[in-house]
């Protein structure tokens, strides 16, 4: 599993894979005149049940109908060989780590990230594939972005892929990706050290995510199941709060909320009802997360609010490494 693979000089995929609880899409990008397009996405529902992600336990109780519909999906996307693959974040277990001194050996580094991430393991660090990458470099040291999740989940949705004929290159997580749209398509700072904090609610079937990000770098991640304790917005209003008091959080420059929508009018209209309560918590203005900004639509393709919600990981994953002009 990657990590922040924006931050990675690497060509990726032509096609982006998004196996989910409640769904399957793919979507494809390929440069115009110098200006990416998505030119190809394709998504299918799967019901409740047949795809449970966990970091714990089997996530494909259904097999045959998760690849019936990933067959479908990557059919619709051109029967691409290799893909990028997205996942959800319950999968993994995400921790912000920080180290006075780095070790200048990549092993030595390796060995002291598994060490610490270890006693958060809910399993044996034998088992588990550990991602990280730097993150914000801080007066008192330097942190890092690591993923943990369990070797043998991760092989699940990769087989998933291999039986339809697709290889994955690389699996990240899904609020990552958006993240990593979000990046795409904003300005880059005027001047280093002018970057500016932004917040991201990121919404699934069965979870929510919340990111706070200084400039290109993440310095908070929360993840939390639906069936949680409280309102989705009485936590993100706590980590506002940690983000002011820990974080030296100067403000929000921009706060984004994505996957609420949903196709149908109970999600649209819990999704609205979700915006004006951050919008009260935060006092700021709530925006969509729109994967225009970072790739054009084909004329053909319309941009409803479940579509831009469904493009946001996969453009991307695609995308990952690219600034906006």
């Amino acid at each position: 599993m990657s990590v922040f693979d924006f931050l990675r000089e690497t060509s990726g995929p032509s096609v982006a894979v998004e196996v989910a609880a409640d769904h399957v899409s793919a979507a494809g990008v390929e440069m115009r005149g110098g200006t990416p397009v998505i030119n190809v996405h394709a998504s299918e529902p799967l019901p409740p049940g047949a795809l449970v992600p966990s970091l714990t336990a089997a996530n494909v109780v259904n097999r045959p109908i998760v690849l019936a519909a990933l067959a479908r999906v990557l059919e619709r996307a051109g029967s691409p060989r290799r893909i990028g693959l997205v996942v959800p974040d319950l999968v993994a277990k995400v921790s912000l780590v920080r180290f006075e001194h780095v070790p200048a050996r990549a092993a030595d580094l390796d060995q002291l990230v598994r060490w610490q991430v270890r006693k958060a393991a809910p399993f044996p660090i034998e088992d588990a594939q550990v991602s990280y990458e730097p993150g914000f470099r801080a007066a008192d040291g330097q942190e890092f972005i690591v993923s943990l999740a369990r070797r043998q989940a991760i092989e699940e949705y990769e087989s998933l892929c291999t039986e339809c004929g697709a290889h994955a290159g690389i699996v990240d997580l899904a609020t990552f990706n958006v993240i990593n749209a979000v990046l795409a398509a904003m300005p880059p700072a005027p001047a280093p050290g002018a970057e500016q904090d932004w917040l991201l609610v990121n919404v699934a079937a069965d979870y929510a995510s919340i990111a706070i990000m200084r400039g290109a770098n993440l310095i908070f991640f929360r993840n939390r199941a639906t069936d949680g304790e409280g309102t989705l917005a009485d936590v993100v209003h706590q980590a506002a709060m940690y983000y002011e008091d820990r974080l030296a959080g100067g403000g929000f420059a921009r706060a984004f909320l994505t996957g609420a929508g949903g196709p149908g009018a109970r999600q649209s209209a819990d999704a609205e009802e979700l915006r004006r309560s951050l919008q009260d918590r935060l006092q700021k203005p709530i925006e969509s997360v729109d994967a225009r900004g970072a790739a054009s639509l084909t004329d053909r393709i319309t941009a409803s609010p479940a579509l831009l919600d469904t493009l946001a990981p996969l453009v991307g994953l695609l995308l990952r490494g690219r600034a906006a002009a």
